[in-house]
């Protein structure tokens, strides 16, 4: 998508304007933090393991009495002595025979004379500067005598430090866990707002990129005007708009158009998604909306951005469990910071999107919060068409691809929808190795979007007989019993999780349905079932959603609609039981048991009466039934044109031309 010159329109950006980005948290990750990595400290307590190990590595060495160590020390067997305490150690020149040791008292006889030897010293040993100067004179520098254990200081450093050192690992390991769950874990960039700064540098989508929603254009243009020229507005008094909520279902592009204002508006434009703000902890969501705030305010004039706002903002007090939670402090925090009590003049506009306007809090619907609330609906067929061509600008087009007629035959498509079109037209052609999209492929990738990929299972004669009569029967009263579409293409091929289809295209965009069209709508999906009774004799379940469909649209008639005699024009709240929609948990039902059984009665009485005037057209039109089943058994798919050959023209069309010559 080529991008469009706005040098004319717009003036020469001010990088003054710009401020710098903030390394934590707007311009990218949150700084690390500082201090002892962890492979460090798992290496330094290795260190001191293995040093307590062969410090205190046991020796081997055979446990003699004082008599033997007299003894052996009497003969020059004894190498070198050291007295630690009241134990004395050493090491025999010659390693003594078993005979030559008494091993007297409770001392069992070893095996094997070690080299070395340990004696525990009696207290009668030493007399005084006896033994000491005996060993003094015989040893020399082979002997050393400790009053004290020199190691007892050592030992209580490592075995109070050890476990000190591995609580602080256990510490650090769990501190970095809770960043790795939850984004920041207790650290002070946890509390700091996710925000993205949108960059001038980065590829600009501009209004030009949007098409089919002029209206909404101009108002977001408004906005775009006043951050650029605030002056030219305040001369007259106004103020900029603290929120603008944009509402529509999802694919219209919604959140095109806040990038759209991003590519525009020579302010900073930040944003954010509204699960962001919640985390486990209370209290961060309202810290990171004050931290959100306070940035924009500091570069004020700026946009903020919040997508999906319905995940922050649902109605308080609602839900299981009460109102006491962190959604709800968020909430009031923005709620707060967009018209609190305290005023500031800073020039920072919201804007949000959501697809749930219904859910949403009435405190942050009031003006004053959200002043603007702008509706992005579906295209209309002008809308359609502008979009079919701002999609296709870089996709090679066929000579003779009618885009006003694939704009026609998409009625009810979101700017979602066509772009997905546009996208499997191109990989279709694409995998037939075409140079360019032909209309061939939009009209494939028209049939894959609504009535689904076609599956490899084919179905056997009795189900194909059974199924080519299902889809006839939609098809006769469809073309028979027209009020603003026609059927455009009936197939028995399987698709999605239906047997066989029957596409029905609207004539033109339509903002309201009456009650005739209902009606026919009901016909029409009851068309099917009847058909099927009539070849079989019996019902099957086939038409489940059909059914499931018409009882629907039934229903709505009598509860929502008033179009019933005997209940008149009334409209009858039925009790939901959403309790996390933002909703009450359960809602009264607000009439009696005798006016649900009367509902009841008139949803039966629409579903009979549309189903017996589908079985009277169908048995008026028996011939041209059988005709179209086994047509559609024969070629499976059957075109709008190779209906015409078949039924005669559609009455619909002979209405609609002798409206438009009157």
């Amino acid at each position: 998508m080529s991008e469009p010159d706005n040098n004319q329109q717009n003036p020469p950006e001010k990088p003054e304007q710009h401020p710098p980005r903030r390394p934590d948290p707007f311009g990218g990750p949150f700084p690390q933090r500082s201090g002892i990595p962890t492979f460090f400290i798992f290496v330094a307590l290795a260190v001191i393991l293995l040093l307590i190990y062969y410090t205190h590595a046991p020796v081997s060495r055979t446990e003699i009495s004082w008599g033997d160590f007299s003894k052996q020390f009497e003969q020059k067997n004894v190498k070198n002595i050291e007295i630690q305490g009241s134990q004395l150690t050493g090491e025999f020149k010659v390693v003594p025979a078993i005979a030559d040791l008494t091993f007297s008292g409770p001392k069992k006889k070893p095996d094997k004379i070690e080299q070395k030897f340990v004696v525990e010293i009696p207290a009668f040993a030493f007399g005084p500067g006896e033994w000491d100067t005996k060993l003094k004179d015989e040893l020399g520098g082979e002997y050393r005598a400790k009053k004290t254990d020199d190691h007892s200081i050592w030992l209580m450093f490592m075995f109070l430090g050890v476990p000190v050192l591995l609580l602080i690992v256990f510490w650090v390991m769990m501190r970095r866990a809770q960043d790795r769950m939850m984004g920041g874990g207790v650290s002070p960039g946890f509390h700091r707002s996710q925000a993205r700064l949108y960059q001038s540098g980065e590829k600009k989508v501009t209004f030009q990129d949007v098409a089919g929603l002029e209206g909404v254009k101009k108002e977001l243009e408004e906005i775009v005007d006043y951050l650029r020229h605030p002056e030219r507005y305040k001369k007259m008094g106004a103020k900029v708009p603290k929120g603008t909520l944009l509402l529509g279902p999802p694919g219209t592009g919604k959140t095109l158009l806040a990038r759209a204002i991003a590519g525009e508006a020579d302010v900073p434009f930040y944003s954010i998604n509204g699960s962001e703000f919640i985390q486990l902890y209370v209290g961060v969501g309202a810290s990171r909306v004050r931290d959100l705030f306070d940035t924009a305010k500091m570069h004020a004039p700026a946009i903020l951005f919040i997508d999906e706002i319905d995940a922050v903002g649902r109605e308080r007090g609602s839900g299981v469990g009460g109102g006491h939670d962190e959604r709800e402090q968020t909430l009031n925090q923005i709620l707060s910071e967009m018209d609190g009590f305290e005023q500031n003049d800073n020039m920072v506009m919201v804007l949000a999107s959501t697809n749930r306007p219904d859910v949403l809090d009435s405190a942050l619907l009031r003006p004053g919060r959200f002043d603007r609330h702008i509706t992005v609906d579906r295209p209309s067929l002008k809308g359609r068409l502008e979009m079919f061509e701002v999609h296709t600008r870089k996709v090679p087009l066929a000579d003779g691809i009618d885009l006003e007629k694939m704009a026609r035959a998409t009625v009810g498509f979101t700017g979602a929808d066509i772009q997905n079109l546009i996208n499997e037209a191109a990989l279709w052609a694409t995998r037939h190795n075409k140079e360019k999209v032909e209309q061939t492929d939009f009209e494939y990738a028209q049939v894959k979007v609504i009535m689904g990929l076609k599956r490899e299972e084919t179905l056997n004669e009795d189900e194909k007989k059974k199924t080519a009569w299902h889809e006839a029967g939609h098809t006769i009263v469809g073309w028979f019993e027209p009020v603003n579409s026609r059927v455009h293409k009936v197939s028995i091929i399987p698709r999605g999780r239906a047997l066989g289809a029957t596409m029905v295209m609207p004539e033109e965009d339509q903002l309201s349905i009456s009650e005739k069209q209902l009606r026919a709508e009901i016909a029409f999906l009851m068309g099917g079932r009847v058909a099927e009774r009539m070849l079989t004799k019996e019902y099957s379940a086939g038409a489940e959603n059909d059914l499931k469909r018409a009882t629907q649209l039934a229903r709505r008639m009598v509860i929502h609609w008033g179009m019933s005699e005997k209940l008149g024009p009334i409209a009858f709240r039925v009790g939901e039981a959403h309790p996390f929609l933002g909703r009450e948990i359960s809602e009264a039902r607000e009439y009696s048991e005798e006016t649900a059984r009367i509902i009841d009665n008139e949803t039966v009485e629409i579903l009979r009466t549309a189903e017996s005037y589908a079985l009277r057209l169908l048995e008026e039109k028996r011939g041209l039934l059988e005709t179209l089943a086994e047509r559609l058994v024969q070629d499976e798919e059957l075109e709008e044109s190779d209906l015409e050959q078949i039924l005669g023209p559609c009455p619909y069309k002979k209405m609609k031309a002798g409206n438009e010559t009157k």
